[in-house]
């Protein structure tokens, strides 16, 4: 649980800063900020990973339709596209971070209780 813990958090956090350097790259280079939102991380996402053909069935093929023409949910998709990739994978990182924390502090605390029990037992 720790190790992919850490791979989530530190892997998210590596994916955060590559987006950021890849936007101040390209700003550097046309003086123009290119806005990539979080509609357009998850629609990259979804098609590199999960979905080939659009007309496939399935839950993941039925996203991936709805993030490129929503038909409900109108607002949730406006905050989509508003919202910037960068920000979600910064809080993705955080929470990642948080539950690799919380889990490597109650494996430890799990360990101690365990060693405690095995020690006062008398054998």
């Amino acid at each position: 649980m720790r190790a992919a813990a850490a791979v989530a958090a530190f892997g998210t956090l590596a994916w955060f800063l590559g987006l950021i350097g890849l936007q101040v790259y390209h700003w550097f280079r046309d003086d123009a900020w290119t806005h990539i939102g979080l509609r357009d991380g998850l629609l990259s996402l979804v098609s590199s990973c999960c979905v080939s053909d659009e007309s496939a069935p399935g839950m993941m093929a039925a996203f991936m339709r709805w993030l490129e023409t929503p038909e409900s949910w109108l607002g949730l998709h406006v905050v989509l596209e508003a919202v910037p990739a960068s920000i979600g994978l910064f809080l993705l990182s955080v929470f990642s971070n948080f539950i690799y924390i919380y889990c490597s502090d109650r494996l430890d605390e799990l360990t101690q209780v365990s060693d405690e029990r095995s020690t006062d037992t008398p054998g």
